[in-house]
């Protein structure tokens, strides 16, 4: 039985012999786990990018990247959903320059906080509904007090209706989403 369960977490280099097996760490696994989220979050993040919402307010998106953060905040863990949102600003820093860099952040930090706070507070009670609605809330919400710093003035405030209405709107998107993601991700088995 154990034998089986080693060989699981294994794998045979290229070219030595079949008898020498070298065994993969779960801290591996998560890191790969990780890159493979975070490849996943820039495809879904360009594909978002492409499409045209025809919304009141400027730069409100589906969301579609915040997948992949809440995929690994809740099967990962706090960690790994922190570093997903620092990559994904860092990737927006890098394409669409520093003000989308620090917008990013600040709404990816927010919302996997409240989101943190709320699975504290609630523990099992809350659902991946009502976090990914909270979540998309905070995020705009991150987003809307970055931008009025930035800019150091209050005209952003304006959005606020559409960006609260979008949130939810958002929220409940990627909520159903991740219901897809969950099981595509597990048949990798690399948790």
């Amino acid at each position: 039985m154990k034998d089986n369960a080693f060989k699981e977490n294994t794998f045979k280099c290229f070219g030595q012999p079949d008898e020498i097996i070298h065994p993969i760490s779960k801290k591996i696994i998560r890191v790969v786990l990780t890159g493979l989220l975070f490849a996943a979050a820039i495809v879904l993040s360009i594909a978002e990018n492409s499409l045209q919402l025809p919304i009141l307010a400027p730069g409100v998106k589906l969301g579609l990247a915040n997948v992949v953060v809440m995929y690994a905040l809740f099967f990962l863990g706090k960690k790994h959903a922190f570093v997903l949102t620092v990559l994904k600003a860092l990737f927006a820093f890098i394409t669409r320059g520093p003000v989308a860099g620090i917008i990013s952040l600040s709404g990816g930090l927010a919302s996997v906080i409240i989101m943190i706070l709320l699975s504290i507070i609630f523990r099992d009670k809350v659902s991946y509904l009502i976090l990914s609605i909270f979540g998309a809330i905070t995020h705009n919400l991150g987003q809307l007090a970055a931008v009025s710093f930035i800019y150091t003035n209050l005209i952003a405030l304006v959005h606020l209706p559409v960006l609260l209405v979008s949130g939810v709107l958002t929220g409940a998107v990627t909520a159903v989403l991740l219901r897809f993601f969950i099981p595509a991700v597990n048949k990798l088995g690399l948790k």
